[in-house]
């Protein structure tokens, strides 16, 4: 997983949430989105959903998925590269 996907995904985070004043390198790659991490909840994951449909042709089927995908940067990182369309 490249460094710079990474980072895109990043910002598709910062973008889809309108998360103002935040750079991607202050969002952790391994760290949690919901709870402790980032601090998102369901409606930021619905964004999420919605957002990488649009820009990357990826579904999130059902949320004990979405649950692994949105584990952290790099877990949903990994998600759109092997579904992507």
């Amino acid at each position: 997983m490249s460094e710079e996907f990474i980072t895109e995904v990043k910002q598709l985070i910062i973008n889809a949430l309108r998360i103002e004043g935040m750079s991607p390198d202050e969002i952790e790659t391994e760290a949690p989105l919901f709870g402790e991490g980032l601090g998102l909840d369901s409606i930021d994951a619905l964004q999420l959903v919605v957002a990488m449909e649009k820009d990357y042709g990826v579904v999130v089927a059902d949320a004990a998925t979405g649950t692994e995908v949105f584990r952290s940067v790099r877990s949903m990182a990994e998600y759109i590269a092997e579904h992507q369309k």
